[in-house]
């Protein structure tokens, strides 16, 4: 028979540990911690391809046994996806409006965190042998010209320039995402091509970049949040805190994004 003294000092053991886990589960640290694992199923702009694989192995790093997927594409064709039920954990948009669809449908949880912006430029193949100068050359019939789809991020800055510099635009092309209409420059199959100021930088030498006034007018912000439904929800949460920390920040700004 346990005697008074004896139920005093269990509950102040009881007591002790249960503040001592208070203080675990407020720690934003311990997202960081043992209590992640698992793979994290990330749905994410094309635009964010190689940031996002870089910060992909970092994260891993920093927590063993982690895999982080990725499944890139147009932000449009991804949100429509996570409305319809694909399996996803965080979903990192290329513009707040296809987020807001997300948010809008009930598939997000917490408030969506703006990680970083982008900024249209030309790029041209190198040697630019179209001979294109500038936002100007986009209204001409003679260029090879690829866009974006209106409906994705990439597809809707180019318009809002457009409209912002009077210019009709002539494309010869319109593509699903940025990086299709990259490739359309690498393989010299157009003369010129509105892509990210990102795109252009990531491709190094095989492209050149012609930056024009008129993209300040259509600055696109990344908003980024884990999902309502996520298989894994303590990755998702954990994944999102390292993409908003100072770390991910310089890989940005290495990366050419600019940052809040």
């Amino acid at each position: 028979m346990m005697t008074l003294r004896g139920l005093g000092a269990v509950a102040a053991v009881l007591t002790v540990t249960a503040g001592l886990a208070g203080c675990g589960s407020d720690d934003p640290a311990d997202s960081g911690s043992g209590q992640v694992k698992g793979t994290v199923t990330v749905f994410a702009a094309a635009s964010l391809t190689e940031t996002f694989t870089q910060l992909g192995k970092d994260f891993e790093a920093a927590h063993p046994g982690v895999k982080v997927v990725y499944s890139f594409g147009a932000s449009s064709a991804l949100a429509e996806q996570i409305k319809q039920g694909a399996p996803a954990d965080v979903f990192a948009s290329a513009a707040p409006a296809n987020m807001q669809q997300v948010v809008d449908a009930g598939e997000v949880t917490g408030q969506p965190a703006t990680f970083a912006g982008n900024r249209l430029e030309i790029a041209v193949p190198r040697g630019n042998p179209g001979h294109i100068t500038g936002l100007a050359d986009f209204g001409k019939t003679d260029p090879k010209l690829a866009l974006c789809a209106e409906q994705v991020p990439c597809g809707a800055a180019a318009k809002r320039v457009f409209e912002a510099a009077g210019i009709t635009p002539q494309p010869d092309t319109r593509e699903q995402d940025v990086k299709a209409v990259l490739t359309k420059v690498t393989l010299g199959e157009v003369d010129a091509a509105l892509v990210y100021r990102t795109d252009v930088k990531a491709a190094g030498s095989k492209v050149e970049g012609i930056d024009f006034p008129e993209s300040t007018k259509a600055v696109n912000t990344y908003p980024i949040a884990a999902l309502a439904k996520a298989p894994n929800g303590s990755a998702a949460a954990a994944f999102v805190d390292f993409i908003t920390s100072a770390q991910a920040k310089q890989v940005f700004t290495d990366a050419g994004f600019e940052t809040p």
